[in-house]
């Protein structure tokens, strides 16, 4: 039968995807067959076959894809989609924490079932999100929390104007020298984040080249020792290829942006490419230098002009990275008016249309590897026994057009933690052809 599930569905009963077309996230073709959910995990994948299972209800598919949730690497909950940092670092803690919420929820809309932090506006911000989350308190994506960006004095993040030497006019934590690292990173891992991220490189939206790279190595280096002595996983903006040099001689596993990184540095990332993730942030640029002219930034004014000849280098990097086969994940820096939260899928279709990924590739970048960047690549990305029940139902083949996974409607259920967000309703949406 066709399910119409309630709002007070339990994660511990049993049910069946029946008549599904099978994405399950690894690369290979998807497959007719049935997914069998036990409490909050996928108790058995059945290929082109019908299976029982007593006291199961059952959702028919139709054909529709069911495949695994998509996974943002590199996600600001705290970035409220307003037209500026301004607006971001200003804003008072209790407004931004219920904004932060507002935003879970339209990231887990867009069938964003989970995201690794990047970094919050404010120390717990990230932090109380994901407890709030993972309490069922709130709806948004599994979490794992960041605490606002690390940086130098003059660095990206040093957002105070030189008249004005006030912290909290910053949106990162500014150091000087690695004992003032050592306090900041030690303050943020008893905040409870997940990882510490560091900012070694510019942006140029900030006036600070995004080929610069000012944080020193002693710096870098004390950072690394304290998260590590805390089993932290550490992350970086690194546009720059030295700055890509850094992450790779320190062991920073998470690499956003990369665009500039040159082929010394690209040698590097691969030699220890089983270690680090790369995460472009590709909407960012995209947006910022073709779509952001309501909000000030016109296409050929030189800031425009500065994200144009970074996107087609990060273009170029990223073609290069996926033959050398470095793992590239989707996440795009959302959270401008300019990029919207829930608009987190678009990124699918640049890997496609920008960096030459298959359809299938790049819905493995949003999947599977997304898992890994969350370590948990055992048992989160994919449609797979003993894997989280975290997965959507489709309307329509993504390999196909990935731009269906930009389209709402056209996500007939989300399902999270083995409970649905989004209940499916496939007597209105009808059989897919």
């Amino acid at each position: 039968m066709t399910l119409h599930a309630t709002a007070e569905a339990k994660a511990s009963e049993r049910l069946i995807f029946n008549n599904a077309t099978i994405l399950d996230g690894t690369g290979t073709p998807p497959f007719g067959g049935q997914v069998l959910i036990e409490g909050n995990r996928i108790a058995a994948v059945v290929r082109d076959g019908q299976f029982t299972a007593g006291g199961a209800r059952t959702v028919d598919c139709r054909g529709a894809t069911v495949m695994p949730g998509l996974i943002d690497a590199h996600l600001h909950l705290s970035w409220n989609n307003a037209p500026g940092i301004d607006p971001i670092q200003m804003m008072e803690v209790e407004e931004h924490m219920l904004v932060t919420m507002e935003m879970a929820k339209l990231v887990l809309d867009a069938g964003f079932t989970a995201g690794r932090g990047a970094a919050a506006a404010k120390p717990r911000l990230d932090v109380v999100a994901k407890r709030f989350i993972a309490e069922g308190r709130f709806p948004g994506p599994r979490y794992l929390a960041a605490g606002p960006e690390i940086t130098t004095v003059g660095g990206l993040g040093d957002s105070a104007p030189s008249h004005i030497p006030h912290e909290g006019l910053n949106l990162g934590l500014v150091i000087s020298g690695p004992e003032e690292m050592r306090r900041t990173v030690r303050k943020l891992i008893k905040f409870g984040v997940d990882s510490i991220k560091l900012n070694l490189s510019g942006e140029a939206i900030t006036g600070t080249g995004a080929e610069e790279t000012p944080m020193a190595e002693e710096e870098i280096a004390m950072a690394v020792a304290e998260a590590r002595r805390r089993g932290k996983v550490l992350s970086a903006h690194a546009r720059s290829s030295e700055s890509v040099k850094q992450c790779v001689r320190h062991g920073i596993d998470n690499i956003y942006h990369a665009s500039f990184a040159d082929e010394a540095a690209l040698d590097m990332l691969e030699a220890a490419k089983d270690r680090h993730f790369v995460a472009p942030g590709v909407a960012w640029l995209f947006n910022t230098a073709r779509e952001a002219g309501p909000w000030g930034i016109e296409p050929g004014s030189r800031v425009a002009d500065e994200y144009e000849r970074e996107l087609a280098r990060c273009a170029d990097t990223m073609r290069l990275m996926h033959k050398r086969g470095i793992r590239i994940c989707i996440g795009g820096d959302y959270g401008f008016a300019w990029t919207p939260q829930g608009t987190n899928a678009r990124d699918i279709e640049h890997f496609v249309n920008l960096f030459g990924f298959t359809p299938m590739e790049a819905i493995v970048a949003a999947t599977k590897y997304g898992g890994e960047i969350m370590g948990m690549g055992h048992e989160l990305g994919l449609i797979r026994e003993g894997y989280l029940a975290d997965l959507l139902v489709v309307d329509g083949d993504p390999l196909a057009d990935v731009r269906l996974l930009q389209d709402n409607a056209r996500l007939v259920a989300i399902m999270q933690d083995g409970r649905f967000h989004k209940m499916p309703d496939l007597s209105r949406t009808g059989a897919v052809q």
